[in-house]
């Protein structure tokens, strides 16, 4: 089964040279639902890997209203899901209000992050101009796939057997006027989701907690000095840890209206650790270094300390986009992570002593680093990161660090070949913490193709197991999530670590 089951059209100029609404970037107008009885499948899809797969990216329709980012696109979920060595296909696109806004006019209507001076209408993220455009991070909850936009946006729901768009979360959507921001996580053991958001206004962060029913158990307000830019957060057994980072617009132009980031490399980042259901009166701030973050692996507990594993960026690096000839390239290098090096590190909090101490662990540049689903919050083994290309925004292989014993493996895609956020899938009956699968969804520019790679999580250094390629070449993207094969229906497992 092959099926088109919808085609939008999409209005960017033939003469738009963006380099980002072309090539790996190439806007994919069609949905399609298939199977491996009509998708070329190279190797063997292994028959102890139950669940799904999803991937979330920006797909562009329109002819973007002022200067494109590539975090502007509308959210387009790709989900494969495996059975007893089968797997079905399908991708959506996550149908929010600003969607169906535009489809009606055939325009964009909303700027993007680079022009918000230009908005006219009601709009989301942090800076309240843009479209909610949900296209950032996806994760599963509750019997739901709920997908955002990093700055905040509404908690949209889609089914994850259909990919239906299901609109706001009706349970709790209207509660949390800020939104919800990207980087949302869900503890299997609880069924707990933990989220927060960072308005422009005073308190500047609230955070929630939904419990394993979708209930909304837990807002409250967290004061921070002034208006910040923080991207992930962390969870362990007990705690939530905040990020306060010195990354952010500067104050005085907010006042005027204008979104000019600013490193303030003379003020530490601050970590704030709270009970998961604490407020703002029990928060603990931690100082360390300054640098920023965009995500981390993991936290967990030891002893009196709460560590957390992730990719410091100790000297974030600016290099302003304006409306100038060469914009695309001064996106081009904001963007790459060879000018803005992230690479694997660990902060220690003490809250015995009310220290922080740090590490680096690597000096490879690497990011959006993943563990398995059953490890968040808990102590883990395995980080898996992806590797980047020089000089662009483009994941070019995989790698996978021993966090006990300090080994590494790597496996890189090939010349021309691209892929995604990793994520890990444990096997059925998994004996072991990388018993199972590392999951992408890679791009061929050479052979104009895409495909979900598989790839032993114990050994990624010997390439994928099996590869199904896709009915076409879809856009590159970043955020993706694993769905157990029994969490698809609700918060109802019991997961056993080994």
């Amino acid at each position: 089964m092959l099926e088109i089951v919808n085609e939008v059209r999409l209005t960017i100029r033939p003469d738009n040279d963006h380099p980002f609404l072309q090539g790996p970037f190439r806007s994919n107008p069609r949905e399609y639902t298939a199977d491996t009885a009509s998708l070329k499948v190279i190797g063997e899809i292994p028959r102890d890997l139950h669940g799904m797969f999803v991937r979330n990216h920006h797909n562009q329709i329109h002819e973007p209203l002022g200067t494109y980012h590539p975090f502007d696109g509308d959210g387009m979920l790709h989900a494969m899901r495996f059975e007893d060595g089968r797997a079905e296909y399908r991708n959506r696109f996550v149908r929010t209000t600003g969607f169906y806004a535009e489809q009606a006019a055939g325009r964009s209507l909303w700027p993007g992050l680079l022009s918000p001076d230009r908005g006219a209408r009601r709009g989301w993220g942090a800076m309240g101009a843009m479209k909610d455009n949900a296209g950032t991070d996806v994760k599963c909850h509750a019997g739901r796939l709920l997908a955002s936009m990093s700055q905040g946006s509404e908690p949209w729901r889609l089914d994850p057997h259909t990919l239906e768009t299901l609109g706001p979360d009706p349970s709790w959507a209207r509660k949390v006027p800020d939104g919800v921001a990207s980087h949302y996580k869900v503890d299997n053991f609880t069924g707990e989701m933990m989220f927060f958001n960072y308005p422009e206004h005073p308190p500047y962060m609230n955070y929630g907690v939904i419990d394993r029913d979708n209930r909304l158990v837990h807002y409250v307000p967290i004061e921070l000095p002034g208006a910040r830019w923080p991207h992930d957060l962390g969870i362990t057994e007990h705690y939530t840890v905040l990020h306060d980072l010195p990354l952010y617009f500067d104050p005085e132009g907010l006042r005027q209206g204008q979104h000019r980031l600013v490193f303030n490399r003379d003020q530490p980042a601050r970590f704030g650790i709270l009970p998961r259901r604490g407020d703002n009166a029990s928060v603990r701030w931690f100082e360390a270094r300054p640098c920023y973050i965009l995500h981390i692996t993991n936290c967990y507990e030891a002893g009196d300390e709460v560590v957390m594993d992730g990719c410091i960026m100790p000297d974030y690096k600016t290099v302003p986009v304006g409306q100038t000839a060469n914009v695309y390239e001064r996106i081009r290098a904001n963007l790459d992570k060879h000018n803005n090096p992230t690479r694997m590190y660990r902060w220690r909090f003490n809250l015995a002593t009310g220290r922080t101490s740090e590490q680096p662990i690597d000096d490879e540049i690497t990011e959006f680093p993943v563990c398995s689903n059953d490890y968040v919050g808990r102590p883990y083994r395995y980080s898996y990161n992806v590797l980047y290309k020089k000089g662009d925004w483009l994941f070019s292989g995989l790698k996978r660090y021993d966090m006990q014993s300090g080994a590494t493996a790597r496996y890189e895609y090939g010349e021309g070949r691209y892929g995604s956020e990793p994520q890990v899938a444990r096997a059925v009956g998994a004996r072991a913490e990388d018993d199972g699968y590392v999951i992408s969804m890679v791009a061929d520019m050479g052979a104009d193709t895409s495909e979900i790679m598989i790839l032993r999580a114990d050994d990624i250094a010997a390439g994928p197991v099996a590869r199904i390629l896709l009915p076409e070449r879809m856009g590159i993207g970043t955020h993706a999530c694993w769905v157990e094969g029994d969490r698809l229906h609700g918060e109802n497992r019991q997961p056993v670590l080994n």
